[in-house]
């Protein structure tokens, strides 16, 4: 027992060191050191994730009781405000990346740079995607197949959701940074509380406006964590604030531009046109869906919610991921970032697998709890049976992608989701759709997934055996 004992004192002992720090000064890490540092990252950023997911899921559930036509219309243009989602997102992943660097290679001074006019310049181009988002709102719905009495409605939640736009990019570059300089857990507290702010203005705001009345309420939840994320960034941030400070080196913006802007570009880029692929690849998904009916956008719709419960603790562990082997970079310790990639990959396949398993055997519940309507529980259920084998590799391959980010290569994951996506999930979703409709679809999305996880991890071997 007194083995046991000592086990478990050593474990929470490796638990509570500062790993980031270790790291950044050479120091050499056990291998419990190196699972501690993981899943010490790991789990608040799971369950940041896993609060967003719930916040989606119960805006889903109280829009899904107004009825299928409220759902389907938030459905038809959700893989819209997905692609722009992540077009945004990588805007700002290239200065998030470069912060981990710099912190990791002690440079303090010029993440503080990267910060100030990072977030300028991010911010700068959220207004372009906003004005561009907001003259597609009137014309997506039509465009996307949408009938005619879902219309209205789906046109004004993506008004509402373009309008926002400049205040969700702000809210991603912030807590990015934040979680490059290896501060995790505020920002997953922030989303914790964003979730509940947003279940309280959706409560108030649904029963009222309906359909508008989700993208309100989930509008100004996010204004207010965009507010106290970006305090904490520039006044109270160890390494990062702006505010306070007298440092001796102030990069102005002409060398900025100069210096980090096409370093920046060489991670963002790609994995915007990743972000492009993917968003192409749902709207394009939904438009095979659309002509299947009302009850078909509102299942997959729904499905796609309800899934997110498992894959979420996975793009968790790939923040964590992207942390650790950024300032392994920043720091000169390749080796250490390539292990400590393979064991956040195998904890994501781990964590994925058993999500999976359980949400195959609760799949009733968890879309019962979405909608009362019977066709869409049935659809909805057999949809998500059909994608609970596929969520080991899918976790293997959002893990590896992390791993990547955090390296700054994300070239290859592009072209990776490219080929998976577009030679295997969309010609098998027409091909199967057209003979048994969603279901049909459904088992095209799993088959790519599990394609998607098989490459990623082929490509990580590789990755492993070359210096980079």
């Amino acid at each position: 027992m007194l083995g046991q004992k000592d086990r478990i004192e050593n474990g929470m002992e490796n638990y509570k060191k500062d790993g980031l720090k270790q790291l950044r000064d050479g120091e050499k890490l056990s291998f419990g050191e190196e699972i501690a540092l993981i899943l010490k990252l790991s789990f608040p950023a799971i369950l940041a994730q896993i609060s967003s997911t719930i916040m989606q899921y119960i805006d889903a559930s109280m829009v899904g009781r107004l009825g299928p036509t409220a759902s389907a219309s938030i459905g038809l243009v959700s893989s819209s405000t997905w692609l722009i989602g992540g077009i945004i997102s990588a805007a700002g992943m290239g200065f998030t990346i470069r912060v981990a660097h710099k912190i990791g290679a002690k440079e303090d001074q010029i993440a503080r740079n990267i910060v100030k006019w990072g977030l300028l310049c991010s911010f700068l181009f959220s207004l372009i995607v906003t004005v561009i988002s907001v003259i597609l709102s009137f014309y997506l719905p039509e465009l996307m197949g949408g009938e005619e009495a879902i219309r209205k409605n789906a046109s004004l939640y993506f008004l509402i959701y373009s309008l926002t736009i400049p205040v969700q990019e702000l809210l991603i570059v912030s807590q990015g940074m934040l979680q490059s300089s290896g501060n995790i857990r505020l920002p997953s507290m922030l989303n914790v509380i964003m979730c509940g702010l947003d279940v309280l203005f959706n409560y108030l705001l649904i029963p009222r406006l309906e359909v508008a009345g989700a993208a309100l309420g989930t509008t100004i939840a996010k204004i207010i964590i965009t507010g106290i994320m970006l305090y904490y960034l520039l006044v109270k941030s160890e390494s990062l604030s702006l505010f306070g400070r007298k440092d001796n080196y102030n990069m102005n913006f002409r060398r900025f531009i100069k210096m980090e802007i096409p370093k920046a570009m060489q991670i963002a880029i790609p994995i915007a046109a990743d972000s492009a692929i993917m968003g192409f690849a749902y709207v394009a998904f939904t438009k095979i869906v659309s002509p299947f009916g009302t009850a078909s956008i509102a299942a997959n719709s729904f499905a796609i919610t309800a899934e997110s419960l498992c894959y979420m603790p996975g793009y968790g562990i790939g923040v964590a991921a992207s942390t650790v082997v950024g300032q392994c970079i920043g720091a000169k310790r390749n080796e250490l970032g390539k292990r400590l990639g393979w064991i956040a990959v195998v904890l994501g396949i781990l964590i994925m697998g058993s999500s999976g398993f359980l949400m195959y055997i609760f799949a009733p519940q968890m879309i019962g709890i979405l909608t009362p309507d019977r066709e869409i529980r049935e659809l909805g259920v057999k949809i998500l049976r059909i994608e609970a084998f596929a969520e080991p590799l899918y976790g293997a391959s959002i893990v590896s992608a992390g791993v990547f980010r955090g390296a700054g290569e994300t070239f290859m994951s592009s072209v990776l989701n490219l080929v998976s996506v577009w030679v295997v999930r969309i010609p098998l979703a027409i091909l199967l759709g057209s003979r048994f409709g969603l279901v049909g679809a459904w088992i095209a999305m799993c088959t790519e997934l599990c394609v998607r996880g098989t490459l990623f991890l082929i490509r990580l071997a590789l990755w492993n055996r070359k210096h980079f």
